[in-house]
Parts: structure tokens; C-alpha cells; sequence
């Protein structure tokens, strides 16, 4: 197979430690598997002095952006921090990435890594996934990413981003089937104990959208109080009654301090009290939707793979706690 390709993931300090683990020890296997060293996994720093990270484990970088490396690069990822956001690359690092995204035959991230190729200015008008949780930092930061929220991971040209964590488990895995092939890769899935293809996107994953209290002090006390009571009837008229205000000018008040409708404030409550009850696993759908203040399981359906992704007979099969 030729000399090792190098897959360098660059990690800076604060790094998420699976970010960086996750998809080198992918790439291990698959060299395993292979017989060869196919790859060569490196992490690479900012500087040749031990790497903390998140959760207090260190990483010895194999090279740095300060020094020359003695191959080209096949593959440059950057790995996600948890406040990478906040993180400001110096004018060195961004030379070095735009330098080295250019020449490798692949480049990308991993989580919230995608800031850092961002503020490189390589990803304008490129498509992209991230973390959920971060997905509109991103655009407002930079509005001519495309973003993909759902996504697990995404190729767009030489360009590859994963949405964090453990997906990027599965963008290494996209990566050794591109080289290898789907056999080996499929390998490789099995003796990780990994899905060759997850089901789904992140969206099941995602708490971005649930109901959240804001506004005044009297529609922050409304808005807890239909939290509490999701199976009542809560209509426009009703709300507005206890707030003793008419339904015009509460439906406007409660959207300009909201920002979004009574009804559909009341309806993504509704679904963050199912997916409570699914996730007990002590009911079936039908008796949630009851539960929760839906008309019917149909209405209850229609709602849930709206703000959720899955139906709840799906989601309950996932996420239900073992009896």
C-alpha cells in the first residue's frame, strides 16, 4: 500500500478528548485490519508542551504548527472544544491551517472544531455539520457556512465535518471505507462495536428547541404553570384569561417577549413532556399523547418527528430505561 498516510487531527488546549481518541483509534483499527499501516495517526498542537484537555488527560502532540512536518498531510481534522467558541486562533495557526487544509487531499473537523476552520475562512459557502448545541452560534457567527444541523457528518468536496464527539467515530469510519473499501470497514464497525451506518441524525440527540421560560415575571409564571399542566387546554383565549388580558394583545405581548407563538410555545412543552414519559418507558405512545395533551397519538406523531426526528414508538425503543 505504499508509505503511511498521515491523519493529523490538531488539537488545542481545552480539547474534547474523544475528539481526538475516538477516530485515531478507528484509523488503529483499521491498520490492524489492513495487515499494514495504512495510516499514521498524529496529533498535532500548537506547541511541542503537553496538551490538556477537557477532562484533565494530557496529549503529547507528535508535531506542532511551529515546526515542519516531514510529509504532507492526507487528512487534517481539527478536534472540538467545549469553549472553542471563545477560543481566538493567532494569525500563526490560521496561516498554518489554510496552508495545510490546501495541500492535504482531505480537511475538516470534528464538533466544535468547525469554529476554527471558519475563522480560517475555509468554509465560506462550504456545507458543514457541528454539535447541535452550537449550530447557531455558527451561523450568526458566520453566515455564509452552510450548516446542516442533522447530520452526523458531511462531505462536501475535500471538505469533512462531523457533528461531535461520538460522530466522529463515524466520519473516521466514512473516511477508512473511502480508502479501503466497505468490507474492511465493516470490519473495522464490528470489533469497535460501532454502527457501520447509524440510524438517523443528531436531531433525537438535540435539547435545542425545547420550551424554555422567558419574558416577564407574570408570563414566566404562565409559562410555568402550563409546563406543569401540559395536559390541559390551553388555548390563546384561556392563557390570556388568567393573565386577564385579551387574547389580541396577549398573543402579541407573549410572541415579542417570547419570540414565538402561544401555540407553538405550548406545543414544543407538549413534546418535552412526552419524550419525558417515552423515556420512562412506562406508557405506549397513545397513553403519552393523553398524558401530554395531545388530541390523538396521530397529533402526538405529527409533533414529535417535527421537533424530534423520530416517531415516539421510535424514540421509546431508543431512549426507554430498562424496566
Amino acid at each position: 500500500m505504499g508509505n503511511p498516510r498521515s491523519m493529523a487531527i490538531l488539537a488545542v488546549p481545552g480539547v474534547q478528548l474523544l475528539d481526538v481518541a475516538g477516530p485515531l483509534d478507528v484509523l488503529a483499527e483499521a491498520n490492524r485490519q489492513a495487515g499494514q499501516p495504512y495510516y499514521r495517526p498524529m496529533v498535532i498542537g500548537l506547541t511541542a508542551a503537553p496538551i490538556r484537555s477537557s477532562s484533565g488527560i494530557q496529549l503529547l502532540p507528535d508535531a506542532t504548527i511551529q515546526r515542519e512536518l516531514e510529509q504532507p498531510l492526507h487528512t487534517l481534522l481539527v478536534a472540538g472544544a467545549p469553549h472553542i467558541a471563545e477560543f481566538h486562533p493567532s494569525r500563526a495557526l490560521l496561516q498554518w491551517l489554510i496552508e495545510h487544509a490546501r495541500q492535504a487531499r482531505r480537511f475538516g473537523s470534528i464538533c466544535s472544531g468547525v469554529f476554527v476552520l471558519a475563522g480560517a475562512g475555509l468554509l465560506k459557502r462550504r456545507r458543514v455539520t457541528t454539535h447541535w448545541s452550537v449550530v447557531q452560534a455558527l451561523r450568526e457567527r458566520y453566515p455564509d457556512v452552510l450548516v446542516e444541523e442533522d447530520a452526523l457528518h458531511v462531505a462536501d468536496g475535500k471538505l469533512r465535518t462531523a457533528a461531535g464527539v461520538t460522530a466522529g467515530l463515524d466520519l473516521a469510519l466514512s473516511l477508512v471505507e473511502e480508502d479501503l473499501g466497505r468490507p474492511l470497514a465493516m470490519k473495522v464497525a464490528s470489533e469497535l462495536v460501532m454502527y457501520f451506518r447509524r440510524p438517523g441524525g443528531q436531531t433525537p440527540f438535540s435539547r435545542q428547541g425545547e420550551a424554555a421560560v422567558a419574558g416577564r415575571a407574570s408570563l414566566q409564571e404562565l409559562q410555568r404553570w402550563v409546563a406543569a399542566h401540559p395536559a390541559e387546554a390551553h388555548s390563546i383565549e384561556r392563557l390570556a384569561e388568567r393573565m386577564q388580558l385579551s387574547p389580541r394583545h396577549f398573543a402579541r405581548l407573549f410572541r415579542s417577549e417570547v419570540g414565538t407563538t402561544p401555540a407553538a410555545w405550548v406545543e414544543s412543552v407538549r413534546v418535552g413532556a412526552a419524550r419525558q414519559w417515552l423515556e420512562r418507558g412506562t406508557y405506549a405512545p397513545k397513553q403519552v399523547a393523553a398524558l401530554c395533551g395531545f388530541s390523538d397519538v396521530n397529533h402526538l406523531r405529527r409533533a414529535f418527528v417535527q421537533h424530534v426526528g423520530l416517531t415516539p414508538a421510535d424514540y421509546r425503543k431508543q431512549y426507554a430505561m430498562p424496566e
